[in-house]
């Protein structure tokens, strides 16, 4: 039902039926504009979008342009960091084919625009997301905050270190997916803030200890399980999981201004610098798309004023690292790290 409306409200509630009141007033939360406040798109686009989030961004996109019937959106769909090296070979080439970029990962963000690809936004549309999460050349459109899934029965928040630099050294069982792509990212970020020497040792330890899944969700799941105590995964897989499972004996907790609370992002630039471009990224930042993407994804709002997914605390209550998200792009020294100590 919740998704309904708010694909409603986006494709334009007049024209499919009034909403109940309960939901206009939750629009009208936050700082950021409504659909409603935005100029109609008339024109077409390329837009080249990484995958991810089980079709939610493509629903999106799909309310968009039901609301902007002179709209025409072209898209290419593609592993997001495969799409950023088209789109560097093809500049290369002396071609531009996409129009717009949205990539799940920030790091495919920012080898795009260390490549000078990307267009400058304006001020007012920066200027709606919350203070660290403002770029001059790509928005981020929603985050997620890496944490340390705990079973409930099997340990205690006081037994797990707010360091995770100290967790190898713990007596605590763990489980993490290195392979999986948001856990290399955050082993960049540790690279970035730790140096190399630390972030090996870290590694080598955690060879020891750890035990592999696939992905982060097994990882969440493993801990509901009781398999390990502890696991390493963005924050909407334990929220995804205590949706369709109330009762699960997960909980959520959180290091201290390290890598092992880092916010990522999706985000999206313009690869040119039409009005159409731009105003087409107005409309991921409305309360609408926010909203439904907090809703739906779990993912975290970054416009604000607006609030984060049930279950997770606000952002201003955690205390993630600060760090430019482009430099997680530099991802090549993290795999030659992670292969040379045998965890790749």
């Amino acid at each position: 039902m919740q998704r309904r409306l708010f694909l409603q409200a986006l494709a334009g509630a007049g024209l499919l039926g009034s909403l109940p009141l309960s939901f206009s007033a939750f629009a009208r939360e936050g700082g950021a504009l409504s659909v409603e406040q935005l100029p109609a798109l008339e024109g077409e686009l390329t837009l080249y979008l990484g995958r991810g989030e089980g079709g939610l961004y493509e629903n999106v996109l799909q309310a968009i342009e039901k609301r902007n019937p002179k709209f025409k959106l072209n898209i290419r769909r593609g592993v997001t960091a495969a799409l950023a090296n088209t789109i560097v070979a093809e500049a290369k080439a002396g071609v531009r084919r996409a129009d717009v970029f949205w990539a799940v990962d920030s790091g495919a963000i920012g080898l795009v625009d260390g490549a000078g690809l990307a267009k400058p936004l304006p001020a007012d549309l920066t200027g709606q997301l919350n203070e660290g999460f403002r770029y001059a050349n790509w928005a981020p459109v929603t985050g997620r905050i890496r944490t340390l899934p705990y079973n409930l029965d099997s340990i205690a928040p006081e037994q797990i270190p707010d360091d995770v630099m100290a967790l190898p050294d713990s007596d605590l069982k763990i489980g993490w997916a290195p392979a999986y792509a948001s856990f290399q990212s955050f082993i960049t970020a540790m690279r970035l803030l730790e140096g190399e020497k630390a972030t090996a040792a870290w590694l080598k330890a955690m060879k020891k200890r750890g035990k592999a899944y696939a992905g982060e969700l097994g990882v969440v799941m493993a801990v509901e399980r009781g398999e390990v105590d502890l696991g390493f995964a963005n924050h909407y897989y334990t929220l995804r999981l205590k949706a369709g499972k109330p009762d699960a004996r997960v909980g959520l907790a959180f290091s201290r201004n390290d890598a092992g609370c880092l916010v990522n992002a999706s985000g999206i630039l313009a690869l040119n610098d039409s009005e159409l471009a731009i105003n087409f990224i107005r409309y991921l930042l409305t309360r609408e798309v926010q909203s439904y993407l907090a809703s739906e994804a779990y993912e975290i709002p970054l416009v604000a004023g607006l609030a984060p997914p049930q279950g997770l605390p606000a952002l201003d209550t955690i205390s993630p690292p600060k760090m430019d998200l482009t430099r997680l792009a530099d991802l090549r020294p993290t795999l030659d790290l992670m292969r040379s100590v045998g965890v790749l």
